[in-house]
């Protein structure tokens, strides 16, 4: 009796560590691609397959072949780029641009580029593109021609892109400034720093169209925009105090004369 129960457990024993070695190799075998993720295969003798993994389990050989994981979603990036105008004026420019791979191109982009692809490929393409644009406009015309910098950025990055197996679903200008020589004239833009106060709900308004018609391209419904805080420079702060104090002495002489008038006539 003793003897059949060592010989069943014995049994037991084999088939458990049978079933732990199988279930071992079955684990390695398999591997997940997340969600809005893709995978690339490296195979010890073939070196990166043709196929793409897409979301769900998949199956892989142990130690022959190795996964590789690729976000595809859109993601950000800033890029600065100081560059310089058709009329020799110097401009820095950060360009933000929401960018993913195109899921098929990713076995060459892998082999080409490397996991960090977008280190290698959009710093490159944005300065370039933005410098064969930016000289061709002077510097006032950057401010006044926004809209037509920024869709001439946008086809030519885009097209440059896709060689790389990038897609871009926006670029923005979000920064631009110009040296201390052109600063000055800045001045001149769509709105004087007057009149951002004076015609303070036409800015809220134009402000509310534009932002409303960008935010609808990513699905987004903005139903309250506003502006809480608006401050200026301390030359014209300091222009409108000096402007607010004036125009309390001419008051206050106005009434004075007033005063003496009466006294006078009585």
């Amino acid at each position: 009796m003793a003897a059949g129960l060592t010989s069943l457990f014995n049994t037991l024993g084999k088939i458990g560590i049978g079933l732990a070695v199988a279930g071992g190799v079955v684990n390695s075998a398999l591997y997940n691609v997340e969600a809005a993720h893709r995978a690339v295969i490296f195979d010890r003798f073939r070196g990166v397959l043709p196929e793409v993994s897409g979301e769900g389990t998949h199956f892989l050989i142990p130690w022959v072949q190795k996964p590789i994981f690729f976000d595809c979603r859109d993601r950000p990036r800033n890029v600065p780029v100081v560059t310089g105008t058709k009329d020799l004026q110097n401009v820095n420019i950060t360009l933000r641009v929401l960018f993913k791979p195109i899921p098929e191109r990713l076995p060459q982009m892998y082999v080409s580029l490397g996991e960090d692809y977008d280190e290698r490929v959009l710093p490159s393409i944005t300065n370039e593109v933005l410098k064969a644009v930016v000289a061709q406009f002077d510097a006032s015309e950057l401010i006044t021609q926004r809209e037509t910098v920024s869709l001439k950025v946008r086809e030519e990055l885009i097209d440059r892109a896709s060689n790389f197996g990038l897609i871009l679903d926006d670029i923005s200008i979000t920064h631009l400034t110009f040296g201390r020589e052109f600063t000055l004239a800045v001045e001149k833009t769509q709105f004087d720093a007057s009149e951002l106060i004076t015609q303070r709900e036409t800015v809220s308004l134009k402000v509310r169209e534009e932002l409303i018609d960008r935010a609808s391209n990513f699905g987004l419904i903005l139903d309250d925009i506003s502006i809480t805080h608006l401050t200026f420079g301390r030359e014209f702060t300091l222009a409108v105090a000096l402007q607010q104090v004036a125009q309390q002495k001419a008051e206050k002489s106005r009434f004075t004369v007033k005063k003496r008038d009466r006294k006078s006539v009585v």
